[in-house]
């Protein structure tokens, strides 16, 4: 399948990824472990959401943890350069049939949400409100000590519209996984509009729904001082997957899932990609090192399970990706 061409004056412009909005069941259970095991600070709360953020942001909150029956992904969320970005977003989204309406949310005002074509609900944003970060706070520091917000990972069913789709709003492809031979298709895209590896990826499978979210932290060490914080304090069934190197990204990671479910990535040592003649990098679907470098291949569930998003439906993908499982 064709790799997207990269667009370098998109239709508005989207700065990063900046916050996910997560429904889940039992709002002082996710928000006391979003805050004492993994190490998000709390923002604002009151009884039906916590707002969190990690300890370099100056902005007020990156996830978002609403109270609801069902856990689901219920927005992601990207900072536009100015309020006229979601001005000629809506121009956009109007030319392309794509349904957007304008509301105000708390402490990021103006916010342009809509669903895209794929079923992924999507909120845009030019100011949120600010806060001193907390990056020599040290004594507020817990869990693995987290420092912002880097990037998304989606479950698509069509995973090339999907990318071509993103490659036209100026998302930039870094790497991706695609099946061997002349017909070799896009199992899996990373794609940036910040500098590094990604700030969406986009994996097939069904689809739509989050895969995880995932938080920038300093080092190694702090990764594998979570996992001693998880097997410490109860939490042991919590670790899915990790800790490792990634081949794609170079990303030393580790997964984690909350009390509902939803993915978490602890992730660090990616690399620069801001240059405009950057080269998208190939993996072959079936090398052992593009999952971990050092050849451990994914469980199974990193493959099948997912947090839905709230109101869409779910949908088989258009082919099923011949992946390395582990037994």
């Amino acid at each position: 399948m064709p790799v997207p061409t990269h667009v370098f004056d998109p239709p508005f412009n989207i700065i990063r990824c900046s916050h996910a909005v997560l429904d889940v069941t039992d709002l002082e259970k996710s928000a006391t472990f979003y805050a004492n095991t993994v190490g998000l600070h709390i923002e604002d709360r009151d009884d039906k959401a916590v707002y969190l953020r990690a300890s370099e942001e100056h902005q007020h909150h990156s996830v978002v943890l609403r109270k609801a029956p069902n856990a689901a992904c219920n927005r992601l969320g990207f900072k536009v350069g100015n309020d006229g970005d979601l001005d000629k977003a809506a121009a956009f989204f109007s030319e392309n049939g794509v349904a957007y309406s304008f509301v105000d949310q708390p402490f990021q005002g103006r916010t342009l949400q809509f669903t895209d074509p794929f079923g992924f609900q999507i909120e845009l944003y030019a100011t949120m409100e600010k806060r001193p970060h907390l990056l020599r706070r040290y004594d507020l520091y817990k869990g693995c000590h987290p420092q912002r917000l880097d990037h998304f990972n989606v479950f698509a069913a069509e995973v090339q519209d999907t990318v071509d789709f993103y490659a036209r709003l100026g998302f930039r492809l870094t790497e991706y996984a695609e099946e061997d031979g002349a017909n070799g298709r896009i199992a899996a895209a990373w794609m940036h509009r910040k500098g590094n590896v990604h700030d969406f990826a986009i994996t097939n499978g069904k689809g739509p729904r989050l895969h995880h979210i995932a938080y920038w932290v300093p080092t190694a060490m702090n990764i594998v001082h979570l996992c001693d914080v998880m097997a410490s304090s109860g939490f042991l069934a919590n670790i899915e997957r990790g800790p490792g190197r990634h081949g794609i990204s170079n990303a030393f990671f580790l997964y984690i899932r909350d009390p509902d479910g939803h993915r978490i990535e602890l992730y660090t040592s990616d690399y620069f990609t801001g240059d405009h003649d950057h080269e998208p990098l190939r993996w072959s679907l079936r090398d052992p090192r593009r999952q971990t470098l050092w050849g451990a291949p994914a469980p199974r569930s990193w493959f099948e399970e997912g947090s839905t998003f709230a109101g869409q439906a779910v949908r088989e993908p258009r082919f099923v990706a011949d992946v390395l499982v582990a037994d």
